[in-house]
């Protein structure tokens, strides 16, 4: 009874037949659409979907994967960018969980769905009327206004695209209110007639936008010209004496079930949902499946997950994972609906039986009827039927009720009751802002391109925050403060630094080039296909320019990048992550760094991740980082674990756009700010940063042979970290007398900070090392700071702090330290 086609009958044909309706289109119509007869004067039929989960008991995983599909060709449409800045709204009532769906596949954008019921407190942000409706008026109530004031796509979800009305008046009216450039239509099935369509592009032409359309399906219904009066007659015929109409008294079990549901989640879409409250969501779904599942009575086979006019996404979600919990159980899922129509027990009509009771969530257009079609004479063993907690009303509860209703049919009927979200009104002094600050980008901030890299950082340029390093050395290590409340002077290269720089830039260009595209290849076979490249500030942000070149050069994809603080000792930027998870999926970010070293920045990242998720509820960043060396083994995802030299490790700013390193001060940085950095603008002269990028990216097209192979090798082995690096530095750290592993820097990248950045004591060299250390002695000889040849060494060298340094202290050969 619950699917398209019943013993070879279409479940369209019996109103095809009697009113001389023709459905015309693509082949897979009869599968995704039958018809009814509605008890509406305005139309005679409806098109009654079988995959959408509204009148027609469905797999849940069916209906949800068709508005995930629909939503990842969505963002396939727009591309990475556009797609990051949109917003999806969804119609209700019968489209609430497709636009959810939808949201979902494109993974980055906040969600609406329009609402019939106000709410108290909430002002409009905007209305519309669906005319050919039983319910006409639509309201948008965002708990955060600015929701729909972006200019980026806007995407329209709606269950069927008829005349394209409901479209028109909606854009018509958030057009006026928040004029956009671009507009995506979704739907399951697109019947527009040619007139149709030609009127909607004359109206996108009219102001300026372009309009997309997205349908699985697509046709148009053949109407006879009489087509109101048959239908009003047919109705008329079938609704006398109709058997569904009289209450049977209940005989089914009803009990409630407790879902726990996570506190302040919202319920739905009615006050937008973002993809951090999905996040949340996903977190919490197998544990409230698995209590409805208990719920359940012994040998139940046959469920059903009954939503609640527009809470449709919650109770889908719902069944879908009860469906993967309970294999053993056949899971449908439907919804109660506003929506009047004829019910006929043919196998040729789409609506075979209907429940009708009272409504119960004091709506504002007044009492009326509710309906649940296709459950009566389905035989299933129980209902979950999920409503929200303004619906759980003594109205629910009585004897005409839903549940009473529904336990006239079923032998066990559970109630689930979700919270119903209500947004906080507005006080003066919000605890945190509604909307974070969008990215810095070049060239206002750093000397990238806009489109490489978008720094989640505050702009402290204006403040003084150099100090000697001798002066931080001693503040350091004498507890007073942090590495991160202040900045090193920059150095400045010498002529014959300089030189050696472009050399060994010359040299390692090629090494470099393979191991971006290994490291690369293997984040897109291994992860998202379409991955959010997040660079740890700043040694990771050329890595990630690179890595994003790589992407679009070999596969002609256009990765998003941003670059975030983490600071050891204090973790990541927390309000970076909120802003992450606001605007991107946290399962496709991939967090990117320059090198490991002993892996101290590995370990601070996924301590920071756990408590960030505690902290807020928002599940699924991944704290492994992907890495151009790993010679630490500290890591899974690396280019090669070979410790070379990098030559963005042999500068400060000006082989990193210009940037800083991050900041991280009370009195800058406030707990509702991104950490700070500074752009050195002066130093515009000595910016090597696009040269680095250019001469790496011209050894791209000879290295990809040599990439595809070594990629094929690394996914058979086991990249297992060993942690090599941090038991090494942990004996250096006891054979040296430093007894603290922080003042041990490991590897070329982190020894060359150590010369650049802090008060070296002594550099250990691995005995044979070639040019790839030519630097390291130049600035060691700068410096006056000895290198010593070690035999037994897994990096390639080892920087030391000069341990309990204070001014005046000597080095490791009695000489006044140079600083």
């Amino acid at each position: 009874m619950n699917n398209a086609v019943n013993d070879g009958v279409w479940s369209g044909s019996w109103v095809a037949e009697r009113l001389g309706v023709g459905l015309e289109g693509d082949d897979g119509l009869p599968a995704l659409l039958g018809l009814a007869l509605r008890r509406n004067p305005k139309r005679a039929h409806l098109l009654v979907s079988n995959v959408l989960g509204k009148h027609v008991p469905q797999s849940p995983s069916v209906v949800y994967g068709h508005g995930f599909r629909l939503g990842r060709r969505v963002r396939a449409l727009l591309g990475e960018t556009p797609a990051a800045s949109a917003v999806v709204l969804g119609y209700a009532e019968t489209a609430t969980g497709l636009g959810h769906a939808v949201a979902d596949g494109l993974g980055l954008a906040p969600y609406l769905h329009s609402t019939r019921r106000p709410v108290t407190g909430i002002a409009p942000a905007g209305g519309f009327e669906e005319s050919h409706s039983h319910a006409t008026s639509h309201l948008l109530l965002p708990e955060d206004p600015a929701l729909l004031a972006g200019d980026g796509p806007l995407v329209l979800v709606d269950d069927e695209f008829s005349t394209g009305n409901t479209v028109l008046n909606t854009i018509r009216d958030l057009h006026a209110r928040y004029p956009r450039e671009r507009y995506v239509v979704v739907a399951l099935v697109d019947m527009r007639s040619p007139e149709d369509t030609a009127r909607l592009q004359r109206f996108a032409d009219g102001i300026g936008a372009r309009v997309d359309l997205i349908a699985a399906a697509s046709g148009t219904v053949r109407l006879p010209d009489d087509v109101l009066d048959k239908g009003r007659e047919l109705v008329a015929q079938h609704e006398i004496g109709r058997p569904d109409e009289t209450p049977e008294p209940p005989h089914g079990r009803i009990t409630r079930v407790d879902l726990r549901w996570p506190r302040g989640l919202p319920d739905g879409g009615r006050h937008g949902f973002t993809p951090a409250h999905r996040a949340r969501l996903e977190a919490a779904l197998p544990a409230m499946a698995a209590r409805v599942a208990e719920a359940l009575p012994t040998g139940a086979r046959h469920v059903l997950v009954l939503g609640f006019e527009e809470l449709m996404y919650a109770p889908l979600r719902l069944a879908r994972e009860l469906e993967q919990i309970a294999p053993e159980i056949q899971v449908r899922f439907s919804t109660t609906t506003r929506s009047p129509v004829l019910a006929v027990d043919d196998p040729g009509y789409a609506i075979r039986t209907r429940l009708v009771f009272p409504a119960h969530d004091d709506p504002a257009d007044g009492p009326g009827e509710r309906y649940a079609y296709n459950v009566a004479g389905a035989g299933f063993d129980a209902v979950v039927a999920v409503v929200d907690s303004v619906a759980d009303t003594p109205a629910l509860h009585a004897g005409d009720g839903l549940p009473a209703r529904l336990a006239a049919h079923t032998p066990h009927v559970l109630l689930a009751v979700v919270p119903s979200y209500v947004p906080t009104p507005p006080v003066t002094t919000p605890e945190r802002p509604a909307m974070l600050p969008e990215p810095l980008r070049g060239p206002a901030f750093s000397s990238y391109p806009p489109d490489e890299v978008g720094w989640l950082l505050q702009d402290l340029s204006d403040v003084t925050l150099e100090a000697p390093t001798e002066e931080r050395e001693e503040a350091i290590q004498s507890g007073g403060a942090h590495y991160a409340e202040s900045l090193p002077v920059e150095y400045q290269p010498s002529e014959q630094y300089q030189r050696l720089f472009h050399a060994a830039l010359d040299d390692s260009a090629a090494r470099i080039a393979h191991a971006v595209g290994v490291v690369t290849e293997t984040v897109l076979n291994e992860g998202s296909p379409r991955p959010v490249l997040v660079s740890l500030a700043r040694a990771g942000t050329p890595v990630g320019i690179l890595m994003r070149r790589w992407a679009q050069f070999r596969h002609g994809l256009d990765l998003p990048h941003y670059a975030v603080s983490i600071v050891r000792g204090r973790g990541i930027d927390a309000n970076a992550l909120r802003w992450l998870a606001a605007h991107h999926d946290p399962r496709d970010v991939v967090f990117v760094d320059g090198w490991t070293g002993k892996g101290a920045i590995t370990r601070e990242l996924a301590q920071a991740i756990q408590e960030f998720e505690k902290a807020e509820g928002v599940t699924g960043f991944d704290p492994e980082i992907a890495v151009l060396a790993d010679p630490g083994s500290c890591v899974r995802t690396y280019g090669t674990r070979e410790d070379f030299l990098i030559p963005s490790a042999c500068l400060n700013s000006t082989v990193s756009g210009l940037i800083s390193r991050t900041v991280l001060r009370a009195d800058l940085v406030g707990p509702d700010d991104f950490h700070g950095a500074k752009f050195y603008r002066e130093l515009a002269g000595a910016d090597a940063s696009m040269a680095f990028l250019d001469a790496v990216c011209a050894r791209f097209p000879e290295s990809t042979d040599t990439v595809d192979s070594a990629v094929k090798e690394l996914m058979t082995e086991d990249r297992t970290p060993t942690w090599a690096g941090w038991q090494a530095v942990e004996r250096i750290s006891e054979e040296y007398g430093i007894h603290d592993v922080n003042l041990v820097k490991p590897g070329v990248g982190e020894t060359t900070r150590v010369l650049l950045r802090r008060v070296p004591w002594k550099i250990l060299a691995k005995a044979g090392a070639g040019p790839d250390l030519d630097h390291v002695r130049l600035l060691a000889e700068q410096r006056g700071v000895p290198v010593e040849e070690v035999g037994e060494l897994p990096y390639t060298c080892v920087g030391l702090i000069h341990p309990k340094y204070t001014r005046g202290a000597t080095g490791a050969d009695g000489r006044a330290v140079s600083v």
